[in-house]
């Protein structure tokens, strides 16, 4: 089985409609990254998603450092600055599609948004 896991940052403020956003800038991002191997398969079992929190910005990097070491795709979201946040500011981290297990490891200590 396979999954994506999209982190979201909780010390932001951000509306409903600019935390969807960068969520699914996180999702589209990070699924470019994959091997398509994956990705297809991925696609062909439903593309499972789970949002889930961090506390702020220090463990948004812990996770994305924990991703990187055990070679899950991941991308870091920096917005725009466009409307509600200023430029530069991360707010997400999109991890894989890859297989379910392997994230887990990662992100199972983590709550649901």
């Amino acid at each position: 089985m396979y999954k994506q896991v999209i982190v979201v940052r909780t010390d932001i403020e951000m509306s409903r409609g600019k935390l969807a956003s960068q969520a699914s800038h996180a999702s589209v991002s990070a699924l470019e990254k994959a091997a398509k191997t994956i990705a297809a398969e991925w696609k062909k079992e439903g593309q499972k998603k789970v949002v889930l929190k961090v506390a702020d910005l220090q463990e948004l990097v812990e996770i994305k450092s924990k991703c990187d070491k055990a070679k899950i795709p991941n991308a870091l979201i920096s917005d725009a600055g466009h409307t509600e946040i200023e430029a530069g500011t991360i707010t997400a981290l999109g991890i894989g599609p890859d297989k379910e297990s392997k994230i887990d490891k990662v992100t199972g200590h983590l709550r649901i948004l």
